[in-house]
């Protein structure tokens, strides 16, 4: 077994056939070449890609949290017709639980040399680990030196099942059935959300995302200034709530510090943003304990370690830190856990459940973010359908099954609720894809009993299901159109 530090993987290409070992998509097009009196991997690309690719030994990588660490430079990147296309330093793993494509992410263009880093979580029954290096459909040139593998978190032993007697859910409903909304949502947009039967709403607190955070500069002070701001707003609406029977999970989406790049919180890389956040659930805590309309709290939204700064805590560690100090202050409310990175399924399922009685665990489902998201980022991606085949794979209700049974397999060993906080498919997807999407992700969550919120009630048109399915029309139906249909037979059972 490895040990925290150990350095799994290590490429300078200086040795004399340093790329023996390597399969090389071109020899001409991926080389070794002297840089700065240095050698150097060199891609270019005429458009189509280029790569090296090393096996690498899976059994010294099981179980293992690992960081991928590269230096590179680039010139003329060409703009890639996928967000997952471009510059690669990735790993590809495979195995009988799931695939996965861990990689870092690269802008396009030129620039010169710079650190690049990715952290992983390879899961236990891994039985392929590729390191791939180079460029995937576009045209370029990128060269890459210094490439290491190291352990962030070596495997952990088999977790002994912390939690018995009756499941934690947090609540006295056969189910939660609701949505997420908006940070300042109107007294109305509560009372519809109701009327179509919803019973419960995950409040966003969110501080204006696009196109960037005001929180990524934002000292903590003024973070803790902003929220304090929000809290304010929601104490006028938490009457209203109660009225109408929606239960209120309070989200924490925008972190103190922000976010860096994709991939990264500043939470991980400075204390004195983890030590805003544990003030800011402190105070949370104290505000609204014994509160009846609030069903619970969710610590942070899907969660981006990225590199972990030396002497602060990992997510599994900050969140073990956050149940604690809310414990200390109220025992009784229902905490919601999210997994780094990003709150998916997959990462869940690599979490170790906290000691802490009365937590519900939570994921996020986009599978496949490339459908889901199609459009919203590049308006290259449109034309996705569902069902239908990404990257030769066909993607159905059985592939969403198959991605849940491992949650499932994950819940029922430990002893847990599952709530999936968020899950959708934009509103433009071709012909009735959104609507086939929804139906499936509703029927997998019921059929195995977790809690759901929808992304989302009258927060951007996107995700809207009081929007149609044209892209460039921003009317609200005076009808119902077939999503939200599909929501209201579901909320309607919230009635029963």
């Amino acid at each position: 077994m490895p040990d925290a530090g150990e350095v799994l993987f290590e490429e300078t290409f200086e040795q004399a056939g340093a790329l023996n070992r390597w399969t090389r998509s071109d020899e001409r097009q991926v080389r070794i070449v002297e840089e700065d009196r240095s050698r150097v991997l060199k891609v270019e690309s005429d458009g189509g890609g280029a790569f090296a690719v090393l096996e690498l030994p899976a059994e010294r990588f099981r179980g293992s949290r690992v960081q991928v660490q590269a230096r590179l430079r680039a010139e003329n990147v060409s703009r890639p017709p996928h967000p997952w296309n471009g510059v690669k330093v990735m790993l590809h793993t495979a195995g009988p639980s799931r695939e996965d494509y861990p990689q870092a992410l690269l802008g396009t263009g030129g620039f010169d040399w710079l650190d690049a880093s990715f952290t992983a979580r390879i899961p236990a029954d891994v039985t392929t680990v590729r390191l791939l290096l180079g460029l995937e459909e576009v045209s370029g040139t990128v060269w890459i030196d210094r490439v290491n593998v190291i352990v962030e978190e070596p495997p952990q032993p088999r977790r002994e099942v912390i939690h018995t007697g009756p499941v934690h859910k947090g609540h006295d409903l056969p189910r939660l059935r609701g949505a997420m909304i908006p940070t300042r949502p109107t007294a109305g947009d509560l009372r519809d959300l109701a009327g179509l039967g919803a019973n419960h709403i995950r409040w966003q607190l969110t501080w204006d995302t696009f196109p960037r955070s005001p929180a990524d500069q934002a000292t903590p002070k003024e973070y803790e200034a902003w929220i304090g701001e929000i809290l304010d707003y929601i104490d006028t609406l938490l009457p209203l709530c109660e009225e109408l029977g929606l239960r209120v999970l309070i989200d924490v989406h925008t972190p103190p510090g922000g976010i860096t790049g994709r991939d990264h919180m500043r939470l991980f890389s400075e204390q004195a943003f983890q030590d805003t956040l544990i003030r800011v659930w402190e105070h949370i805590a104290r505000r609204y304990k014994g509160h009846p309309a609030i069903w619970g709290y969710d610590l942070l939204n899907e969660p981006l370690e990225g590199p972990v700064a030396e002497g602060l805590m990992d997510w599994q560690a900050l969140a073990g830190e956050l149940a604690a100090r809310i414990r200390a202050i109220d025992a009784e409310r229902t905490l919601v856990v999210q997994a780094a990175p990003g709150g998916g399924p997959k990462a869940l399922v690599d979490f170790t459940p906290l000691p802490q009685p009365n937590i519900v665990y939570s994921f996020h489902f986009y599978e496949p973010h490339e459908f889901t998201h199609q459009g919203v980022y590049d308006t290259r991606t449109v034309g996705q359908t569902y069902p239908g085949t990404l990257r030769e794979q066909v993607w159905n209700k059985e592939t969403l099954r198959g991605i849940m049974q491992l949650v499932a397999e994950w819940q029922r060993e430990h002893h847990v609720h599952i709530y999936v906080g968020e899950f959708s498919a934009i509103r433009w997807a071709p012909g009735d894809s959104a609507l086939n999407y929804l139906r499936d992700c509703i029927d997998l969550f019921e059929s195995f009993g977790w809690d759901w919120a929808y992304h989302a009630f009258r927060e951007w048109q996107g995700w809207s299901v009081e929007h149609g399915t044209d892209k460039q029309d921003l009317s609200v139906q005076t009808e119902p159109g077939s999503r939200k249909r599909l929501l209201m037979n579901w909320f309607e059972k919230n009635r029963r």
